[in-house]
Parts: C-alpha cells; structure tokens; sequence
C-alpha cells in the first residue's frame, strides 16, 4: 500500500493542500491516517478517491453533492464523462489510478478508447506525455515507488514497440535515421515514439537504444551513412559537458542533420551548431523531418 503525504498528494492529484483540508474537514471526503509519531498519511485508496472527486468537481458537480455520492456512483460518473468527450485531463487522471492500482486491464481499456478516438499518436502527445510528466517518468520526483514507474512505462514501452513493428518497411531509397540516447540515458520511452514518428514518415530506421557508448554510435553512423541522427538529453553533470558533447556531435556527424529533444535544452543556455536543430515537443518533429 502507498503512503503519501499532504504534498504528495497535491503533486499527483492537482488538489491544492488547502483545499484538500477544507475537503476532509467539512466533507469527510477522505480520512488520513496517521503513524506512531502522529505524522498524517494518505493511502491508495485517498488517492484514487481524491483525483476523481476533483475530476467531477472540475466538470461542475458540486463538492457537496459529491460528498454524498458512494464510491460506485463517483466511478460510473466518471465511467460516463470519459466516455462522453475525450478529454485529456480525465484520462491522465485515469491513468494514474491505473498505475495505482497496477490495473494492465484498465490502462489497455484506457488507451483502447483514446487510440479510438485520437489515433495512436494524438494519444501519445495529448494524454500520455502529459501523464508521464506528471509522475516522473522522464524527470524522477520520488513522490511515488520505483514500482509504480516501472509497471506503467513497461506497459506504454510494449504498446509503443507493437505500433512500431506494425508500420510497413520503409522503401531501399528511403532516407535514413540513426535514433540514440547518449551513455547513461536510460529513459527511452520519448526516443521510441521519436522512433514511430521516423518510420510512419517513410525512413529507414537503426534504433539503437538508451546507454550508447559515442565509440558505437561513429561505428554505425560510418556503416550507414543517415541522413540524421535523433536524440533526446536529459542528464549531464553540467553544462559545460552538455556543450562538449553537442559540438563533439555536430563535428564528428558533419553530413548529418541532428534532431534533439529533452531537458537540457530547456534549461541550459548553449550556441547551436549548424547541423545541430532542438525541438522541445513531439509534435515539432514530423515538420523537422519533412525538410531533410
């Protein structure tokens, strides 16, 4: 059982802390718990009951006619909403009751309706980037358990796997992309939807993976000469390393156009080579690739 407190709770939930209190208090929507030294916590169940109470909240149910409704009657309200309209903040809440729960069945039920209703990669960017942000997959907030990540960004690696081996091969002119994470990235999830994007664009793809040794990555750039490299860096010890290894990428690929996401761009200023293009979202990147 997860135990969380007053701040972790706002993190995940939305839920300002205040107004959690307000809700406990007046409502009795949840009851904290407490531990031997009188420390309030909150379990899975506060959680899950939390972020439904603030979806329906949001959607204009009043918190009062909430407070009086059983926990069948908020599920099948919500069960309704999501049906009814698909909007992104349900299901990234949706989703985080699944990870809760570690409930494959509800996640495949969730991503089933948003792939039925905005394709496979409007899914994606609309709803589970949003999500993975929100619960520190990509960047690591420690307000949930290694476990939790590690059941939820398994089920979205498989799903993105299964789209890519579903695309046609590209044709023998098609041009040609080298996806990588640099050594010691491990966090591949965006890198593989970078890699369904490339090849629903008609390219010839070599996807190699997190944690790529930059001797390996010049081994395999001689052999198949691509037309660009895509990448995405989040972690470096510090700016000037970031900087050293960009340039040492536009320099050592010089034929190549070098497509880069991640968290170091955002936060580090830096010149930009000429081969060298940023891109801070996953919908930049089909426009990007139209112009190699």
């Amino acid at each position: 059982m997860g135990k969380y407190s007053i701040k972790e709770l706002e993190q995940l939930s939305g839920i300002k802390a205040h107004t959690i209190r307000i809700w406990e208090k007046r409502y009795k929507i949840i009851i904290p718990q407490r531990t031997v030294t009188n420390i309030r916590f909150y379990s899975d169940d506060d959680l899950k009951k939390i972020i439904n109470v603030s979806l329906l909240n949001n959607h204009g149910i009043k918190i009062s006619r909430i407070a009086d409704m059983s926990l069948e009657e908020i599920n099948d309200k919500i069960l309704d909403m999501s049906e009814a309209k698909p909007e992104a903040d349900i299901y990234i809440d949706q989703l985080v009751v699944a990870m809760v729960d570690m409930d494959e069945e509800k996640f495949e039920k969730i991503l089933s309706t948003l792939v039925s209703k905005l394709g496979f990669e409007g899914s994606i960017t609309e709803v589970v980037y949003p999500f993975m942000e929100k619960i520190g997959i990509l960047w690591q907030t420690g307000t949930i358990t290694p476990a939790h990540e590690h059941f939820i960004s398994n089920l979205i690696r498989q799903k993105l796997i299964t789209a890519i081996a579903s695309l046609p091969f590209p044709s023998k002119k098609a041009k040609r992309a080298i996806l990588f994470l640099p050594e010691g990235e491990l966090h591949e999830i965006g890198l593989l939807f970078y890699h369904y994007i490339t090849r629903s664009k008609g390219f010839k793809t070599f996807y190699l993976g997190q944690s790529v040794p930059y001797d390996d990555l010049k081994a395999v750039y001689k052999i198949h000469q691509p037309d660009i490299l895509i990448t995405s860096l989040v972690s470096f010890p510090s700016p000037k390393q970031f900087e050293k290894y960009i340039n040492s990428l536009s320099h050592d690929f010089p034929e190549a156009i070098i497509l880069a996401s991640g968290l170091m761009l955002r936060k580090t200023a830096f010149r930009i080579p000429q081969n060298f293009k940023p891109f801070y979202k996953a919908t930049e990147l089909p426009a990007l690739l139209s112009l190699v």
